[in-house]
């Protein structure tokens, strides 16, 4: 596959960035197999050798294995969602087409000055999981939802699922607000349904980012080996690990990370004399 210029020129040769990258990517699956955010570990270490965009496509390629892996594992309570994966399967198509299409079609400076807010986005969404849960009543039985609620459920995902094409850290908390709210109570349901729904839309994603060449191969499959024997570990180890504790790791490496982008753009932006004295220059020449 041909590699677009934009990214080449940077791409690094010396065997410890590529090692990096893998331990990032092993994280990320253990990471993602107990408390999520795996993406706030592979987004920000690709980040450092390839620009914003190729970052976040190669990224989602390296995680989508897990995703997929994940759904299969949980094709037992699938079976008994068929309703639920009718009703949600399309606007989660739809907003992942739509996420990923405003990544590859908006000028790459637009993604490159949200990112700080994406990761911050991200990290907050993980420090009020345990709040949003207990507000949204995850793993409780509810009513099914009347049809204007059913509908606003569909429009909820629908932009959950444009988040998770654009970006997708933080989406799974997210959907599971949604799916207490539709009356799912049984939590080994909600995750299932939830794992499904995020493998369609990091999946679409995928696609669209390989027809628009901003997929690093050379990063993006090692990087998924590597999750995929992370996503074991982290099964192997969720039962010793205290998932609070990973989940307040993420959250610490979230903040520090999003405080170092905000920073990195506030520096980067010209002052007002410089703005003045590159502009006499031009009409000078």
């Amino acid at each position: 596959m041909h590699y677009p210029a934009l990214y080449t020129e940077r791409m690094p040769e010396h065997w410890g960035t590529e090692l990096l990258l893998c331990l990032a990517a092993l994280a990320a699956g253990i990471m993602n197999s107990i408390a999520g955010g795996g993406t706030l570990l592979t987004f920000p270490a690709l980040l450092s050798v390839v620009p914003p965009v190729v970052a976040n496509a190669t990224s989602t390629v390296a995680l989508v294995s897990g995703s997929l892996s994940g759904a299969w594992g949980y094709r037992s309570e699938i079976r008994h969602l068929g309703r639920w994966t009718a009703v949600l399967i399309v606007p989660s198509i739809l907003g992942g087409v739509v996420g990923s299409l405003l990544v590859l079609r908006l000028d790459e400076s637009y993604f490159k000055a949200l990112v700080p807010w994406l990761i911050l986005t991200a990290t907050l969404l993980f420090l009020f999981q345990p709040a949003i849960s207990r507000l949204a009543g995850i793993g409780k039985e509810h009513a099914p939802p009347s049809v204007k609620g059913l509908i606003g459920v569909v429009a909820f995902q629908f932009l959950v699922s444009i988040y998770g094409g654009y970006f997708g850290a933080g989406i799974g908390i997210l959907m599971l607000s949604s799916l207490a709210l539709m009356g799912l109570g049984d939590i080994h349901r909600m995750n299932a349904l939830k794992t499904l729904l995020a493998g369609f839309i990091n999946g679409v994603s995928v696609v669209i980012f390989v027809q628009g060449g901003k997929v690093q191969w050379r990063y993006a499959l090692m990087m998924a080996v590597t999750a995929i024997v992370g996503g074991y570990l982290g099964a192997r180890l969720a039962r010793k690990l205290n998932r609070d504790v990973v989940r307040w790791i993420v959250i610490l490496i979230g903040f520090v990370l999003a405080a170092q982008l905000f920073y990195k753009n506030w520096t980067a932006v010209p002052s007002a004399s410089n703005i003045l004295e590159t502009f006499v220059r031009a009409a000078d020449s």
